[in-house]
């Protein structure tokens, strides 16, 4: 049986659901909303036989690997994962729409790369789809530090960036899309780099149209990974950090964690350059599963994704 790519897989973020959300936290507050959300929460995990393995999966994975659950997961588990997911929805609404309270936000590794910002030095943010990503991006148009140039999948959530816009139409961030990447668009990326910008690219999911995967070991099982930011690192010549954003305090962590200065992919052991980073890459990723477990949003067959031209 064929394993369907994350991307066939549709947009299931309840998008009319989340902007009814949206509207009761604004007008009565984050409780009247989690008790809104609760029903929607219980339908979707009864509904989706895919999510439920997936979640399960993942967190049984995640406990052998590091133990970081304390126990081996139940369904109050995969109901708490969808839950936090639901929630870390709404915030992205909020980081949007310059609602969020960002003075509540810590941030890790901050230093360091607003000095390289501060140089004029631009670089290359490797994200997962972890926390909410939304904040930092929201976080560094507000202080104006450094530009973004976010790679996404936008057919694949085009209803849901579509709303993003409509809460914040002046929203300093470019994003372009990731199936459309070729040597002209790798041209203006580095013309960005340059600049003294950054380029966001998630690094745990296979594009449709992935050319090349790298394998590499993710808690205790092979898992592919796109080799497409390390590529695109070695074209750019700039350092490259990890981007996280995890649920932390009460609030959220952002972490900026360096994964090379400058990526070098060697002919005659090119692949095994590639593992190495995306292997660095997995163990900084892993650090922050560690920390919070649920913060993982990848309700898919990860472990066996593939890219476009695997599909039948």
């Amino acid at each position: 049986m064929s394993v369907r790519h994350w991307a066939q897989i549709g947009e299931n973020t309840f998008v009319a659901g989340i902007w009814l959300l949206y509207w009761i936290h604004r007008l009565l507050g984050r409780w009247p909303f989690r008790l809104a959300l609760y029903p929607v929460i219980a339908a979707y995990w009864l509904a989706r036989g895919d999510v439920r393995a997936a979640s399960l999966q993942y967190l049984a994975r995640l406990q052998a690997a590091t133990g970081a659950l304390g126990h081996a997961p139940t369904w109050r588990d995969g109901l708490r994962h969808v839950g936090l997911f639901a929630e870390t929805l709404l915030d992205k609404l909020l980081a949007v729409s310059g609602r969020y309270r960002f003075a509540n936000v810590h941030t890790e590794g901050r230093e360091e790369i607003y000095a390289i910002a501060g140089r004029g030095v631009g670089g290359l943010l490797v994200t997962a789809h972890l926390g909410c990503l939304e904040i930092g991006r929201a976080m560094a148009g507000h202080r104006g530090v450094f530009r973004l140039n976010i790679l996404v999948h936008t057919r694949h959530a085009a209803q849901f960036n579509r709303l993003l816009k409509r809460l914040n139409p002046d929203q300093d961030v470019n994003l372009i899309e990731v199936t459309a990447i070729g040597p002209e668009t790798a041209l203006l990326l580095g013309e960005k780099v340059a600049a003294g910008e950054y380029v966001v690219i998630a690094g745990d999911r296979v594009p449709v149209f992935a050319s090349q995967t790298v394998q590499v070991d993710f808690l205790g099982h092979p898992a592919p990974l796109p080799a497409g930011p390390w590529v695109l690192a070695a074209l750019l010549k700039c350092p490259v950090h990890l981007l996280a954003c995890i649920h932390e305090h009460g609030s959220y962590t952002i972490r900026f964690e360096p994964l090379a200065d400058r990526v070098e992919l060697p002919r005659g052991r090119r692949g095994e350059a590639i593992a190495d980073y995306a292997s660095r890459y997995v163990a900084a990723l892993t650090g922050m599963l560690k920390r919070s477990p649920y913060d993982w949003f990848n309700f898919f067959p990860f472990w066996d994704q593939t890219n476009g031209s695997d599909r039948t």
